[in-house]
């Protein structure tokens, strides 16, 4: 059994979750699976992936898992864990299929509070049985051995970094050897997502909120107020807490040139997850710069693929002109010689409740080749955004570039009229 407690999760999701609960209770949204290498799956794989995922339906949260999280989590209320305690799983709300292409197809269809649940569970459960069935075996002590070079390079360069491996995984095992070996050696290892193993080994669960939260309200309240209206809905349930905000949903520059005074102020610092990471500092501190904050008093997380030399020289680059800190994943759970998963598992389709239509859900990232989307609804975002000129029925859309860069969903695309409002900001 691969996901053995409903721990075995990043944090976010129980904070997105509850969010969910308190704003948004009847929203349904769908999430669905993309396996960006296109790899080919085999009906062997399914067999196998449906039996673990059948087993997901035993997995509770304990009375001791219970009370360690409302004492590690108090920006969480206890009435959040104790609803937790009688969730399920329910794999009958997991669909799976291959294609005619052989590629490997998942949604999961619920509430949004509990939907979001499902993601990083499959993502993990799927990572690993296809090391399983494609024969690798990781070498521990390889893994340990350039384990142990990381923690060096950041013990002497004093290099902060959080453990943010779950989800591509090769193996609960490994990054069960890969996080016991950093708490016994990581001097400057500030915690890990990882619920589960954040209360094994004694560290602290890191994690604020995620793309889903962003994609939600651009799909229900419009592209151009969706950052805006995700961090002030955030702070309406979190009063400050958890309180490094995400920039590249909509790309970062139409992120910082949404964000307020008030929220500059407010929130801890900023997570950088896609882009050129020193233009991105460079455009950060300069936004702070011009609402009149002083960059040195906030944080910027790094977490896109990230290992130990980039980090070091990012934070290189940050030196006198912002705090930074680092979120590394595959790097430091899945660095077994094979070549990790390239999966993702993303908020497709939402609605605010069951009788209003679906909308699509988009995310444009600063990386080119992860653009989430059909492409006519990501057209339709650029150009609410101001980023692309308007198409037209009679023209056909030729811009190669992104073309190659957007996922196409197995949603049918949807567009719908756009709530319009004023925003003030400082």
């Amino acid at each position: 059994m691969i996901i053995r407690t409903i721990l075995d999760t990043d944090l976010y999701k129980f904070t997105t979750s509850y969010a969910y609960i308190k704003l948004f209770p009847y929203a349904i949204g769908t999430f669905s699976f993309k396996d960006r290498d296109g790899t080919e799956y085999s009906d062997e794989f399914v067999e196998r992936l449906r039996t673990e995922i059948s087993q997901l339906s035993h997995v509770a949260l304990t009375e001791k898992e219970l009370e360690y999280m409302i004492k590690n989590c108090r920006f969480l209320p206890r009435v959040y864990w104790e609803w937790l305690s009688s969730f399920r799983f329910q794999p009958e709300k997991i669909e799976i299929r291959l294609d005619e292409n052989r590629q490997l197809h998942i949604e999961v269809n619920d509430y949004l509070y509990k939907a979001t649940l499902y993601e990083v569970p499959l993502l993990a459960i799927v990572s690993e049985i296809k090391n399983q069935s494609s024969g690798n075996v990781a070498n521990l002590g390889d893994i340990l051995y350039k384990l142990s070079e990381k923690t060096e390079l950041s013990n002497k360069h004093q290099l902060l970094f959080s453990e943010f491996g779950t989800r591509r995984r090769f193996s609960f095992d490994v990054q069960n050897q890969v996080i016991e070996h950093l708490k016994q050696t990581a001097h400057y290892c500030i915690g890990t997502s990882n619920c589960h193993f954040a209360m094994k080994y004694g560290m602290k669960p890191m994690g604020t909120h995620p793309h889903e939260w962003f994609m939600f309200h651009g799909a229900q309240f419009g592209y151009k107020h969706a950052n805006y209206m995700a961090l002030e809905n955030w702070v309406n349930v979190y009063d400050g807490d958890l309180g490094i905000a995400l920039s590249d949903t909509y790309t970062s520059a139409i992120f910082l040139s949404n964000l307020s005074r008030k929220q500059a102020k407010l929130f801890d610092g900023v997570r950088c997850d896609s882009g050129d990471e020193f233009r991105f500092i460079d455009q950060l501190t300069a936004r702070y710069k011009e609402l009149g904050i002083d960059p040195t008093t906030k944080t910027i997380v790094f977490s896109n693929a990230l290992d130990f030399g980039k980090a070091l020289d990012i934070q290189e680059y940050c030196r006198g002109k912002i705090r930074c800190s680092f979120g590394i994943g595959t790097n430091l759970t899945n660095d077994t010689g094979f070549k990790p998963s390239n999966i993702v598992m993303k908020l497709s389709q939402c609605k605010m409740n069951m009788n209003q239509e679906w909308r699509e859900c988009v995310k444009l990232s600063d990386d080119i080749g992860k653009h989430i989307g059909s492409p006519e609804e990501v057209r339709a975002c650029l150009y609410d955004l101001r980023l692309e000129e308007p198409p037209t029925a009679n023209t056909f859309y030729h811009n190669s570039a992104l073309m190659a860069s957007v996922i196409s969903s197995s949603v049918r695309p949807i567009r719908y009229p756009r709530m319009t409002f004023l925003i003030t900001r400082s």
